[in-house]
C-alpha cells in the first residue's frame, strides 16, 4: 500500500530525500514549507511533487510527517502539530532534536525518529544515522529505512549516539575537506593545474574510503602503504610527532561541546 509523506520544509536535505524516492513507487510525496512558494514552485517542478500552502490541512491525509525544518522553529511546530495528530510517524533532521523531545512534544504512543544525514546525501552518498523512539515498530523502522536509503548508507543507533557521533559522520567532513584543500595546495607547487590537483586529490580520498570499507584496520592500512624507514614512514613520523590523532580528538570534543551550547 502506497504511503503518503508530508514533507514540513523545503530545503536541500529535504531535497535530496525526495530525490532518492524517486524510484521507490511505495511512497506519494506532498511538500510544505513556511511560506516560500518560489521554493515550492521549484520542488514542484523539479521533482514532480505536490506542493501545499498549508501543511495543517494535509496533516490528517499523511501516514508519515518528515520535518526538515530549523532545530529552533521545531518546539512551536511540534506543539501546532500535537493537535492534529492520529497516529503518524513523525521524523526529523534537525540538528537537537531527539526521539524524547519530539515525545515530549507529541500525543502519548506518537511513534517518532530522528535522521542524521550529512551533506553527501545530495548525491547519494550520506552516512546517515537513525534514532528511533520507543514507540516505533518493527513496520516503522523499514519504512524509515527506505524513506533514507536513497541519500546513501545508514545505520540505526540510540539518541544518546547520535549526540555523541553527529561530530563524526556529521561535522568531520569538513575536516577532511581542509585537508584536501592542503593537498591541493602542495599538489600545485608541481605545476599541475587545479583541475589536475583536485583530481589527484579527490581519486585518493576515494580509493582510500574504498579501502577503509573492506573493513581493514586503518593502520593496517597505513602500514600497507608505509615501507619501514621509506618516505611514507617520514611522513606518518611528522604526523605522529606533532599528535595528529589529539588534534582530532580536540576537534570533535570542541564540536561536541558547541551542539550542547546550541540545545
Amino acid at each position: 500500500m502506497t504511503k503518503r509523506v508530508l514533507f514540513i520544509g523545503a530545503g536541500r536535505m529535504a531535497q535530496a530525500i525526495i530525490e532518492g524516492l524517486k524510484d521507490k513507487n511505495d511512497f506519494s510525496i506532498i511538500v510544505a514549507n513556511n511560506g516560500n512558494e518560489e521554493r515550492l514552485n521549484v520542488i514542484r517542478e523539479s521533482y514532480g511533487v505536490v506542493t501545499t500552502k498549508s501543511w495543517k490541512k494535509e496533516v490528517g491525509k499523511a501516514d508519515i510527517i518528515f520535518l526538515a525544518m530549523p532545530p529552533n522553529v521545531h518546539e512551536s511546530l511540534l506543539l501546532e502539530l500535537s493537535g492534529e495528530m492520529n497516529g503518524q510517524l513523525v521524523m526529523t533532521v534537525a540538528a537537537g532534536i531527539g526521539p524524547s523531545f519530539m515525545e515530549s512534544m507529541l500525543p502519548d504512543g506518537t511513534p517518532v525518529a530522528w535522521v542524521m544525514p550529512n551533506t553527501a546525501a545530495k548525491l547519494g552518498q550520506s552516512m546517515t544515522m537513525y534514532a528511533p523512539g520507543k514507540w516505533v515498530t518493527e513496520q516503522h523502522i523499514k519504512i524509515i529505512e527506505t524513506l533514507i536509503s536513497g541519500i546513501g548508507e545508514y545505520e540505526r543507533v540510540s539518541e544518546q549516539q547520535i549526540i555523541e557521533l553527529t561530530a563524526v559522520t556529521g561535522s568531520a567532513p569538513a575536516f577532511i575537506y581542509r585537508i584536501a584543500e592542503a593537498l591541493e595546495n602542495i599538489a600545485l607547487e608541481s605545476g599541475v593545474t587545479p583541475l589536475q590537483a583536485r583530481k589527484l586529490v579527490a581519486q585518493m580520498i576515494m580509493g582510500s574510503a574504498e579501502m577503509l570499507k573492506t573493513n581493514a584496520n586503518p593502520a593496517a592500512l597505513a602500514d600497507e602503504v608505509a615501507t619501514p624507514g621509506g618516505s611514507t614512514a617520514a611522513g606518518l613520523e611528522v604526523l605522529d610527532t606533532k599528535g595528529l590523532a589529539d588534534l582530532m580528538t580536540e576537534a570533535i570534543y570542541a564540536c561536541r561541546e558547541r551542539a550542547a551550547s546550541l540545545t
